[in-house]
């Protein structure tokens, strides 16, 4: 496999870079800034014409797609600069692959599932054969991107594999992400900080994967994935960030004061996303690997360095 990554600075992306060395693949990580750990090539999702030029000299097999603006406060503050990017940059992939003169490489789309929105109780667990209700512009520029390729593979024959992740965790993630934020405070608890720990909306309930086996399904799709289909890639269970927070003072042993921060609630958060593993699974045999309460132990960890 020869694997052409974007976004591979980014969270998921270094893990996914490390999984395909493993799996012997041949890769090139583009985005972020280069250095000798981590050599990655030059990304301009803008530049159509360096898009195709990068295409047409590493000559991929596979293209994981995983650029993109990924926070939803940001989305909501940058609503137009999240569709530029994550719409129309994948619009612009999609081209320069299109264009390219040798065998059109798969491409594996990093979609999520808040291309869904909130849904009636009887609509859990989530299936892929389900209409799309974005309410938020994040959500929405994946369900456009999602369309995009899908309509590549219809009118053009593109080879595009849709992979619709739900809440991923992982040592290295933002704090601005609300596992990684939680363990970052109680690692500073830990440390001799003073004991409140500030929480947004403890009563949502989010499908959680650990990162690790998130790539491990990227991969699983581009070997097995069927063309011109999505996959949920999740759990098929769902954990309130309460009892998320909970594990967490248990791991970290120290005493706490709780303190709900009105600027960590979002509006019109969706209350529940749970997600129906079943197509992935039976696809390509792919399974979680990784407990719950082990990725939480490895976050908090690392927020201890």
């Amino acid at each position: 496999m020869r694997a052409l990554v974007t976004g591979a600075s980014g969270f998921v992306g270094r893990y996914l870079v490390e999984a395909l060395h493993a799996h012997g693949a041949e890769v090139c990580g583009c985005g972020g800034p280069s250095d000798a750990a981590r050599p990655y090539a030059p990304l301009d999702l803008r530049d159509e014409r360096a898009l195709h030029a990068l295409i047409a000299v590493f000559r991929p097999t596979v293209v994981f797609h995983l650029a993109a603006q990924t926070f939803v406060p940001d989305a909501m503050r940058a609503p137009l600069e999240t569709y530029e990017t994550n719409a129309l940059g994948t619009a612009r992939l999609a081209q320069a692959v299109r264009r390219y003169g040798g065998e059109p490489p798969r491409i594996v789309f990093a979609s999520s599932a808040e291309v869904y929105g909130a849904r009636r109780s009887d609509e859990y667990p989530l299936r892929e054969t389900l209409d799309l209700r974005p309410r938020n512009p994040y959500g929405a520029s994946k369900a456009a991107a999602e369309a995009i390729l899908l309509a590549e593979a219809q009118s053009f024959g593109a080879d595009v594999v849709i992979a619709r992740a739900f809440n991923h965790i992982g040592p290295g993630q933002r704090e601005q992400f609300v596992v990684a934020s939680l363990a970052a405070q109680l690692a500073r608890i830990a440390a001799g900080a003073a004991p409140q720990l500030l929480v947004g909306n403890l009563t949502t309930a989010r499908d959680f994967l650990d990162v690790r086996d998130v790539v491990a399904a990227y991969v699983a799709l581009a070997r097995d994935g069927e063309r011109g289909e999505i996959y949920n890639v999740c759990s098929g269970a769902a954990v309130t960030i309460r009892d998320v927070l909970r594990e967490l003072i248990l791991i970290a042993g120290v005493p706490v004061e709780v303190r709900e921060d009105p600027a960590r609630v979002r509006v019109g958060e969706i209350p529940l996303s749970v997600g129906d593993p079943h197509k992935l699974r039976e696809r390509t045999g792919w399974r979680p690997q990784i407990p719950l309460v082990r990725s939480l132990r490895d976050v908090y960890e690392a927020a201890l360095v």
